[in-house]
């Protein structure tokens, strides 16, 4: 039985002091927090808003040791990203899943070019491998791609990644966490941190609900914000000079008229190198993404214009039928928190991650990506451990399997349960999104706990009022909370809407 909110809150308060106190709720902090709490040692999660609200809900979807980086020569980083990605399919095979890429080649040197690169990448995953490059003539290409332009097409290049959904793993993950004794809480903001001669000894935080404040004591803080982690590191000493450069990435939602149901399409030659997706997912296709330079951090980025135009000027010269504006079902917005290095352009900025420990003890962990989430969280718990002085004790994650959030119940999966005609999700995931997934709001299980707001942002609207009385009755909420929850996830879904 996985315990409530509120039970969670109350174990937390009632501990005098922790090993490890994580802030950040994303792909790294709720790693961390399974990695710590699996090595034996007491371990508090505090994550301000909710569970992957920032960058680790708007990925591309995708586990994968990174094909572009391959191109720009970090075969160290490619070949730790193939690693973890094996042991991902390993650990959550619920979640995450193979999926076959095809490259379209219109030019004579491009199956040989991206053929020898592509069995290079099978290489380096080595026994951790999915599945075998094969070059592909043009009638094998049109049918695992039945949607791609035909003319001037000589064939293709098929390879295999991995795919998933990015925060049905991260709830996977917070479970298993808590499963192994974490306690890991949403919509608690830390405010401050607690020092002690100069040495972190802990923070204090708002519970965002009640409004109630506390004192959180702990052995050592680790820094997994993301985006946000200079905004930590200034609470820890004002002059931290920052290390994190925002970089955004947008995607497309369209139907799957468009592309294949089955096999993903990867276009390598665009025209500032940059490397776009087209894959399946949920019904859907998730076309991106971008990479534009923010220097502003939004808790909510919006999607610019001109991405939503190079993302589909870009794909439409590959798409036998026309797209535009008015087929885009959703589009969603993400900041990439990379560390800066000089003036690089972000595209060329690496995804590896930093680790740092300021002099007052406080571990930061950044960078990286969704991939190698796991090797983030053991590099930071075992330096964690080294800093406390905490008893050290071997990273079991690498082999441990993760909870299958779905396996709980069975649910009336009845067409007239749905919560919309256009969106594939039921009363029972919304009341369970609550019930056993920490879901605080409409737009947490919109959004985070189902897709519905990534997959077709004018469905969600149209389900938020049926969605808020089913969240209202877990939660004892009033018609007017109701109203006024639906207004608020309104705001949030029309930034998902493109404009014709």
């Amino acid at each position: 039985m996985i315990p409530s909110r509120d039970e969670l809150l109350k174990k937390a308060v009632s501990k005098p002091r922790w090993d490890i106190i994580i802030i950040g709720g994303g792909a790294t902090g709720l790693g961390t927090a399974l990695d710590a709490a699996s090595r034996g040692h007491t371990t508090l999660l505090l994550e301000a808003r909710d569970f992957g609200k920032g960058t680790s809900s708007k990925s591309t979807k995708l586990i994968h040791g990174g094909v572009r980086y391959l191109r720009q020569g970090n075969v160290k980083m490619v070949m730790k990203a193939l690693r973890e990605r094996g042991r991902l399919l390993k650990n959550a095979p619920h979640i995450v899943h193979p999926l076959r890429f095809v490259v379209p080649c219109t030019k004579w040197w491009h199956k040989p070019w991206y053929g020898l690169g592509l069995k290079l990448y099978d290489l380096l995953a080595r026994h951790l491998g999915i599945g075998h490059t094969h070059i592909l003539n043009r009638e094998e290409t049109l049918a695992y791609l039945p949607g791609i332009n035909s003319e001037g097409l000589r064939g293709g290049v098929a390879y295999w990644d991995g795919q998933f959904d990015d925060t049905r793993l991260l709830i996977s993950i917070a479970q298993t966490a808590v499963q192994n004794g974490a306690v890991v809480l949403n919509y608690v903001e830390v405010a401050d941190l607690i020092k002690e001669k100069g040495t972190v000894t802990g923070v204090r935080a708002k519970d965002m609900e009640s409004g109630l404040e506390y004192a959180f004591e702990s052995k050592t803080v680790i820094n997994a914000t993301g985006i946000g982690t200079d905004f930590i590191r200034t609470m820890d000493n004002a002059q931290a000079v920052p290390m994190m450069q925002a970089a955004q990435g947008i995607h497309l939602v369209v139907d799957t008229s468009f592309l294949s149901t089955d096999t993903a399409i990867m276009v390598p030659d665009t025209d500032d190198g940059r490397v776009i997706f087209g894959v399946p997912w949920h019904g859907k296709v998730i076309i991106g993404t971008t990479d534009t330079p923010r220097e502003h951090i939004s808790r909510e980025p919006v999607p610019l214009d001109e991405e939503v135009d190079y993302l589909l000027s870009h794909v439409a010269r590959y798409l036998s039928k026309p797209l535009g504006r008015k087929d885009v079902l959703s589009v969603f917005a993400g900041l990439r928190p990379l560390v800066r290095a000089n003036k690089a352009e972000t595209k060329s900025i690496s995804r590896d991650h930093t680790l740092v420990v300021s002099t007052s003890g406080l571990v930061t962990i950044t960078g990286g990506k969704w991939t190698t989430y796991r090797q983030m969280a053991e590099d930071a718990v075992n330096r964690a451990e080294k800093t406390a002085g905490l008893l050290k004790r071997p990273c079991i994650t690498r082999t441990l399997p993760l909870m299958d959030p779905e396996a709980e119940k069975d649910m009336d999966s009845s067409e007239n349960n749905l919560i919309h005609p256009n969106l594939p999700y039921f009363e029972e995931h919304i009341r369970r999104a609550v019930t056993s997934e920490w879901a605080r709001s409409v737009e947490d299980v919109l959004s985070r706990r189902t897709r519905c707001l990534f997959l077709d942002a004018k469905a969600a609207i149209e389900a938020a009022p049926k969605v808020a009385f089913f969240v209202g009755h877990e939660l004892g909420w009033d018609e007017a909370r109701q109203k006024t929850e639906v207004q608020a996830f309104n705001k949030v879904a029309q930034i998902y809407l493109v404009q014709h």
